[in-house]
């Protein structure tokens, strides 16, 4: 029998078609919490990894793991040398989030865009402020990473009206052609857009990429949305533009520092954070828990994955 820990939080919450497969494999499910690791990863064959760090420093632990399935696409948290040094095969879940995602990054677009959250706490505080907002309808948007999530969010942003603007190190022209997005360059995006929604990998090109330069190229009522990786965002620049009203507003679901209970951007009435729950549909946990559980019987019985990272 393999052993298996889950991490996830919301893994296998929305069905038991994840545990079935498990199970089916000959895999005992074991549910951890991840500050429990330490003491467990040495017991384990595979782990359904939420959000937290796998070091080099936990994996010499990890005798016996032959898989880290993360639950969701981002795998930053993992070292990806000490677990490929171990023969520790990673694999994330491609796609099964996506559309979530691309819902969330619209409803944050235009939460800001027509002051949502102000007008709740207005309401809950027995005031009737009506702040005056903006339009979505044939405005400008500019996505920053053209996956699977940002085309989801431009198919989205075409029932608007709005004009697409692209960038991306590897335009898909497919793409362009079927929603008359354009590719243009990252100053062009910056500077053309009344909306920009960021859906690109932190990596070493893209940390920081939206910073201090970015915000004084930007249109005044721009709005910035990030649904993608904490980091891509200057966070110090990002306070300035927002506080001296350089910039509209910003809506974020992921931040340098998770979670962003401190965060110094909750201090302005034009910057909106939520939890990293870009995934938090039942949709998505039942596509992503799926997804995880098959490449962990994958890699466990053949040794590799059809999503494999690393």
């Amino acid at each position: 029998m393999y052993r298996v820990l889950i991490t996830a939080r919301s893994y296998g919450t929305a069905d038991a078609l994840a545990d079935e497969v498990l199970v089916g494999a000959g895999c005992e499910v074991v549910r951890v919490a991840p500050d429990a690791l330490g003491e467990e990863i040495g017991n384990a064959d595979a782990v359904i990894a939420g959000l937290e760090p796998y070091t080099s420093t936990l994996l010499e632990s990890a005798t016996r793991l032959k898989v880290i399935s993360r639950y969701g696409v981002g795998y930053d948290a993992v070292d990806l040398t000490a677990a490929t040094a171990r023969g520790i095969v990673v694999t994330n879940t491609p796609g099964a989030n996506g559309e979530s995602v691309a819902d969330l990054a619209i409803a944050l677009m235009m939460s800001a865009a027509r002051n949502i959250p102000q007008m709740h706490a207005s309401m809950a505080g027995h005031c009737q402020k009506r702040p005056s907002g903006v339009e979505l309808w044939h405005k400008t948007v500019g996505v920053l990473g053209t996956g699977r999530i940002g085309q989801a969010v431009a198919r989205r942003c075409s029932g608007f009206g709005m004009r697409v603007l692209a960038h991306d190190a590897y335009p898909d022209r497919a793409f362009a052609d079927t929603t008359g997005a354009t590719y243009v360059d990252f100053d062009t995006l910056i500077s053309e857009s009344d909306f920009i929604t960021i859906h690109l990998p932190l990596n070493d090109e893209t940390r920081n990429i939206v910073g201090a330069a970015a915000f004084q190229a930007m249109k005044p009522d721009t709005i910035l949305v990030n649904t993608a990786r904490g980091g891509i965002i200057d966070e110090s620049a990002l306070f300035e533009a927002l506080q001296s009203r350089r910039i509209r507003g910003a809506a974020l679901d992921v931040t340098a520092h998770e979670p962003a209970d401190r965060s110094p951007l909750l201090q302005l009435d034009n910057c909106i954070l939520t939890p990293h729950a870009g995934a938090a549909t039942v949709e998505a946990s039942s596509r992503m828990s799926l997804m995880a559980a098959i490449n962990v019987v994958d890699v466990l019985t053949t040794g590799t994955s059809a999503c494999k990272v690393a």
